[in-house]
């Protein structure tokens, strides 16, 4: 057990919010450089502007009180948590510390976007749920470099920092993240959070994380993998040791254009003109700071009895990074906000829990690749509802290759550029 000399603690909001236009751009899906003009322009104002006006951002720092690493455990205020990659950088840069970080967009910005979305306005929803996202990375960035400031008065550096949900930290250990956050010392927490039982937020734009500490400032110089100034987007920052290594490659990650992630040739169960369609209507993918994607499918179906009822689910993937393939790490199928039809299937009225419960836990490929959704085979099944097993698994199958195609022509897209 390492007792902690230092003590830091610090929370507040931010008055204003200064998302940079290029990492909005890359969060909205476009390749780097692009201008943005027209009705996407529009947007993008629009959501800034109402961002400013409504929007309460805020964060939360402070020190664990004790940090130990035993054996493939991290302890940190007597709380455990396995994650084999944040241990090892902890012990190879001999952090002697911790500091415990939360941000977030606040709710104003997501309920305002479920509102657009009731309104059937999807673009006004795509753009301000964006935006929220940006102002998570541009809170955790700023964090950083506060952190940064005050690790260099004291003659330290601080590490990349590291979430539950990214590589190797299962987002099921975000619930005790949280409550280790909200032992607060003199500050008080600034928001209300919440973990559901999926792991992920409520809020949902809001970020818990683990900033390394240590003394060995050299370190950092010689094991460039640790160096945070690499990983971190806040230019101005006058304790930058190292290039933002992210600002030379479109999707984040120091790979050779050379390097294929995704099988290009691929022999879909669908035409490509369908998934084309599908991509350009139905589908939005973000970029994470750790360069992970979120990808959201909207699936429009109807029941098959009560007079064929509309109904729309959401389906969620997180993949990981582009460097390791696009692993899928992460699925959630849901009925949208607001969505009714789904009560009139034939067996959601005969046991709704029962139904809902399948539903959310069939996570089909998870694990592996993105492409191995090529050589998954499935009956085909045209039934829009989601009572039987066989049609859900149709249903996945059609939300993975339409990421795929997606995924598939920003690759292309990424070379044309290149050349």
């Amino acid at each position: 057990m390492r007792p902690v000399a230092e003590s830091f603690e610090l929370a507040g909001t931010f008055p204003e919010v200064s998302v940079h236009p290029a990492e909005y751009a890359r969060l909205l899906g476009y390749p780097r450089g692009w201008e943005l003009e027209g009705r996407a322009l529009e947007l993008a104002g629009w959501a800034r502007d109402w961002y400013a006006q409504n929007g309460r951002p805020w964060f939360y720092a402070r020190q664990a009180d004790d940090f130990e690493i035993a054996g493939d455990t991290l302890r940190l205020d007597g709380i455990s948590f396995s994650s084999p990659r944040l241990r090892a950088t902890l012990e190879q840069a001999d952090a002697h510390s911790v500091i415990l970080v939360a941000v977030g967009a606040g709710v104003e910005a997501e309920d305002e976007a479920r509102r657009r979305w009731e309104e059937e306005k999807p673009d006004e929803y795509f753009f301000l749920e964006m935006y929220g996202s940006a102002v998570v990375e541009h809170l955790t960035t700023h964090t950083g470099a506060r952190l940064c400031d005050w690790a260099e008065q004291n003659q330290m550096a601080v590490l990349p920092h590291y979430s539950p949900g990214y590589p190797e930290w299962d987002v099921a250990e975000q619930p005790r993240l949280l409550e280790l956050l909200k032992r607060t010392r003199k500050e008080s927490f600034p928001s209300c959070v919440e973990v559901l039982d999926s792991g992920m937020l409520r809020p949902k734009k809001t970020l818990l994380a683990v900033f390394g500490l240590t003394r060995h400032t050299e370190r950092l110089q010689r094991l460039t993998g640790l160096a945070p100034c690499e990983n971190c987007s806040f230019g101005p920052c006058q304790y930058r040791r190292a290039p933002y290594r992210r600002a030379a490659q479109p999707f984040g990650e120091q790979v050779p254009v050379s390097f294929v992630p995704l099988e290009r040739d691929a022999n879909y169960s669908v035409n490509r003109k369908a998934l084309k369609r599908w991509a350009e209507e139905r589908l939005s993918i973000a970029e994470c700071e750790d360069g992970s994607l979120t990808a959201v499918f909207r699936y429009d179906g109807t029941t098959c009895t009560n007079m064929g009822r509309p109904l729309t689910f959401h389906y969620q993937v997180k993949l990981g990074p582009r460097a390791e393939g696009y692993p899928i790490l992460e699925q959630r199928c849901v009925p949208a906000p607001g969505d009714s039809g789904h009560t009139y299937m034939c067996r959601y009225v005969e046991d709704p829990t029962g139904l809902m419960d399948a539903i959310a836990s069939e996570r089909p490929l998870s694990g592996g690749r993105l492409d191995a959704v090529l050589t998954w085979r499935r009956v085909v099944s045209v039934a829009g509802c989601f009572c039987e097993s066989l049609s859900r698994e149709h249903k996945w199958g059609l939300v993975l290759e339409t990421i795929h195609y997606a995924l598939v022509q920003r690759e292309l897209a990424r070379e044309r550029k290149t050349q």
